[in-house]
């Protein structure tokens, strides 16, 4: 076994205790640099590479107590970093005594945790473990308390840190029967989707999917639901029937263009068209707001037709207008009017004169490479044609421009 030891990590000496203050944003750009620093070591040296996830791991809680957490940006890159430092650690190259230790720092490293922000930790378990045995060992070690924390009965059941762990180890032992048999229980969703995980996995998807409908409630996650199912519906061979029952309601994301993405990432067989189309229909009118996703996806008509069905942002607009003016400078030009038309009409987060005047000179420069001037300016002056217009704020930083004067 390779020698880890005496290897200087830079992310050491940032990741102290109380490390950082209340704003989000240093601490989640320290956690970008030590996972790239982690990652760059796990090209060549897998192990020390494993080593230096579990420092960092063990640091995170620690350096992040005093952090603001509640727009939720610290907690999504913290399991974001998790996810990546698990794949390191469980396809590390570890003897059996060596991963045995690091579950026990883990695991104690997850018992301190106070805010809390390595809870997510205990879903991994399994593939921490590296093998069936360990798995095992781990769910045996756990499973008595466990049992105690999701029993019916209310004098004796309570909070354990651990459960999770139990659940995942138990699944990755191959435990199937044990686990289904521990979740009977009025317990959280969060815990029976490891009963429907485990049901799937032994080819009974029609009594998964079931069990997982009957987990519905206002405290159980639609989305989590949705996506198990429709992961088990595309593994039994049934990819249209999941979807057109799960893969909108499943994939949803942050952002209109990360949703389009998601379920398009989910569903490669589906034309990007169709995606889109389907996307469109279930957000009645915020056509506008999928104007991003039809560019990604170089749907540009309808893209066009998006953005002018309902208010789209003009800093986007003019983006667009800006990066296609040579490309795809027809596109730009109706990018570059729609963001002026939404400007005249007072859309906009913050605009400022520099916006006003970047989405008309885009959009005359994508008019130029198209050889459409004349018509575009017409265009342009037309968007002014009401009182509201000739006398609002893009008329008076663009007025004499466009010949209003």
């Amino acid at each position: 076994m390779p020698k880890t030891g005496g290897h200087s990590w830079r992310f050491k000496t940032r990741f102290r205790r109380h490390a950082f203050g209340w704003k989000s944003q240093p601490a989640i750009s320290r956690l970008q640099e030590a996972l790239s620093e982690i990652k760059q070591v796990a090209r060549l040296e897998p192990l020390l590479a494993a080593e230096g996830a579990m420092a960092l791991l063990e640091r995170i809680s620690p350096a992040l107590e005093r952090v603001d957490s509640s727009s939720g940006a610290i907690g999504s890159a913290v399991n974001r970093t998790i996810a990546e430092l698990v794949l390191i650690i469980a396809g590390a190259p570890a003897d059996a005594r060596t991963r045995a230790a690091w579950l026990d720092r883990l695991f104690e490293a997850h018992a301190a945790d106070q805010i809390p922000y390595i809870e997510p930790l205990a879903e991994y378990w399994g593939e921490l473990c590296g093998s069936r045995a360990l798995a095992s060992e781990w769910a045996d070690r756990l499973i008595t308390i466990t049992r105690l924390a999701l029993s019916s009965d209310k004098s004796t059941r309570g909070y354990f840190h651990g459960t999770s762990a139990c659940l995942s180890a138990l699944f990755a032992a191959g435990r199937y029967d044990e686990l289904i048999e521990l979740v009977q229980s009025d317990v959280l969703w969060s815990y029976k989707r490891w009963a429907v995980k485990a049901l799937a996995i032994q080819g009974r998807g029609a009594e998964a999917m079931a069990y997982a409908e009957r987990c519905r409630s206002p405290w159980a996650s639609d989305r989590d639901i949705d996506g198990l199912c429709g992961q088990i519906l595309q593994a039994s061979g049934q990819p249209e029937e999941a979807y057109a029952r799960y893969a909108i309601s499943a994939n949803r994301a942050a952002t209109f263009l990360g949703w389009f993405r998601a379920v398009a990432k989910q569903y490669p067989d589906k034309p990007p068209g169709v995606v889109l189309a389907d996307l469109v229909h279930r957000t009645p009118g915020e056509e506008g707001k999928w104007f991003a996703a039809a560019k990604d996806a170089k749907l540009f008509d309808e893209a066009v037709a998006l953005a002018n069905a309902t208010p789209c942002d003009p800093k986007t607009l003019t983006r667009a207008a800006r990066d296609f003016a040579q490309t795809n400078p027809a596109f730009a030009v109706e990018a570059g009017l729609a963001a002026l038309r939404w400007l005249v009409q007072g859309y906009g987060y913050e605009i400022t004169a520099v916006d006003v005047r970047a989405a008309y000179s885009h959009s005359l420069t994508a008019a130029d490479n198209a050889g459409v001037r004349g018509a575009v300016e017409t265009r342009i002056r037309a968007l002014f044609e009401n009182p509201a217009g000739r006398g609002g704020f893009v008329a008076s930083v663009i007025g004499k421009d466009v010949g209003l004067e």
